[in-house]
């Protein structure tokens, strides 16, 4: 399995950024990720409150809980009081978090390298790790998926293709997710070399796909594709987990069927027991928890990646939520998964794609 994955992964990244990834995990898990010195003649005001956004996804009311325990836990080490920001738009946190109007947000690469540019104060405070408990198998999944009636029609021998997504009803999440986007569009552009495609070649309906939609999450992007908005759609498999099953073949697979479960939380609860296949699978860079350091100072940002790299918070149940429970989180706990410190330089992989 881990040689599939790889090969999937090379597939995706030329060697040389694959190489600088696993260069960047070897000192990510060595190094401390703190923030830059403290400038004595900077007129920066750090925050007496401390702002916490939240990407749409993770806004979602199903996370009601894990969230507050990251708020419990981020007071617990600063003593800081700390305030919850939901959103129904990635900009919204991107703009936040480089402005500094946020100290602190849980999003994709693409939203934290989005930041970081706008900003080079935004950096990583930490990021969950793989099976491993190290950054070398930090990794999750972006799916372009169809519903399961049509899958059929994507058929490629025993497997499938997205030869023949052209001309298609399509669904992105935002402009701003990494596997719900930045991922999905480098995969289809890298697929059809061919026809020269670029990014707006692939939102402009009409000129690759029929019609383009934005679902704005990785809920709404799926939901768009189980309600029949979509024939195809672009999705994650941390997001649809606490709505979805894998029914059929081995979950983050090419091949792979889910279905919606019968207890499924809104929008799913319209599409209890309705089935999709996953027809491209390609694994993605696990996204971080992020801070400003304009606006939170060295002194916090070490005391919480000093209490969140902990065997107190490693353990804890509502962050990493056990084998087999009904609690929906953000993490679920798989062998040796933690949080551990990471660089601004392992995210370069994201930077790259596309260019």
């Amino acid at each position: 399995r881990k040689d599939k994955i790889m090969k999937n992964f090379k597939k995706f990244l030329t060697l040389g950024l694959t190489l600088a990834m696993f260069a960047g995990c070897l000192t990510g898990c060595q190094n401390n990720s703190t923030a830059p010195a403290e400038d004595e003649t900077a007129t920066n005001k750090y925050a007496d409150t401390i702002t916490m956004i939240w990407a749409p996804n993770e806004s979602a009311e199903d996370y009601d809980v894990a969230r507050e325990e990251f708020s419990k836990l981020i007071e617990q080490a600063t003593g800081k009081k700390v305030e919850h920001q939901l959103t129904t738009d990635y900009a919204v946190a991107i703009e936040a978090m480089a402005s500094g109007k946020a100290q602190i947000c849980f999003n994709g690469a693409e939203s934290y390298v989005q930041a970081h540019e706008k900003n080079n104060a935004v950096l990583p405070l930490f990021v969950n790790s793989g099976e491993s408990g190290t950054l070398e198998d930090a990794i999750y999944y972006s799916f372009l998926a169809v519903e399961e009636e049509n899958a059929k029609d994507y058929a490629d021998g025993d497997s499938y293709s997205i030869d023949n997504i052209e001309g298609k009803k399509m669904s992105f999440v935002s402009n701003s997710s990494t596997s719900g986007f930045k991922v999905p569009t480098t995969s289809i552009i890298n697929h059809f070399a061919d026809k020269n495609l670029t990014t707006d070649s692939l939102i402009n309906a009409g000129e690759f796909f029929s019609e383009v939609m934005f679902g704005g999450s990785h809920q709404g992007s799926a939901f768009n594709l189980m309600s029949g908005k979509a024939d195809v759609a672009a999705f994650c498999d941390t997001e649809i987990r606490p709505y979805a099953d894998c029914t059929e073949g081995e979950e983050n697979t090419v091949g792979a069927v889910y279905t919606i479960k019968d207890n499924a939380t809104a929008p799913f609860d319209q599409v209890q027991g309705e089935k999709f296949t996953v027809i491209a699978c390609t694994p993605v860079l696990n996204g971080p928890f992020f801070y400003n350091a304009d606006t939170l100072s060295p002194e916090d940002v070490k005391a919480i990646q000093d209490l969140f790299t902990s065997d107190e918070v490693t353990n804890n149940p509502k962050i990493f939520i056990p084998e087999g429970s009904e609690d929906v989180g953000l993490f679920e706990k798989a062998g040796d998964a933690k949080l551990v410190l990471v660089e601004d330089e392992w995210f370069d992989p994201i930077r790259e794609m596309g260019k």
